[in-house]
């Protein structure tokens, strides 16, 4: 009974972190910050959002422990606490670019499903 409440917690905590990174523009501050801290201007610069959606969105990812962040003076620099969120990010969103690419030679078995097929 130990091992299948220890399984189910496994995948628990998979849907708990998955559903953190369900929302694209999460993934996109993700891949923005996996090349060190930013501040939320710099990070405007490069997702296209409003202040207060972005401010949102970096809440959510520091109370899940995703982010961490510092204050300098009056604006806040945030940074991955976690390189394997980065590392799985980094996977899935490669995985999806080369099956979105036409020229891609990949096995129509091997081909993840989508929901939306553009």
């Amino acid at each position: 009974m130990d091992l299948k409440r220890s399984e189910d917690r496994v995948f628990e905590s998979a849907a708990e972190l998955f559903s953190v990174l369900a929302t694209p523009i999460r993934l996109k501050i993700i891949s923005a910050l996996c090349n060190g801290e930013k501040n939320v201007s710099e990070l405007l610069q490069q997702i296209d959002t409003t202040q207060p959606n972005m401010s949102q969105h970096l809440a959510m990812l520091y109370r899940c422990g995703v982010l961490g962040k510092r204050r300098e003076g009056t604006q806040i620099y945030y940074r991955l606490e976690s390189a394997r969120v980065a590392e799985l990010c980094r996977v899935v969103c490669t995985q999806i670019a080369m099956e979105l690419d036409p020229e891609a030679e990949i096995d129509s078995r091997e081909r993840l499903r989508t929901a939306v097929r553009g």
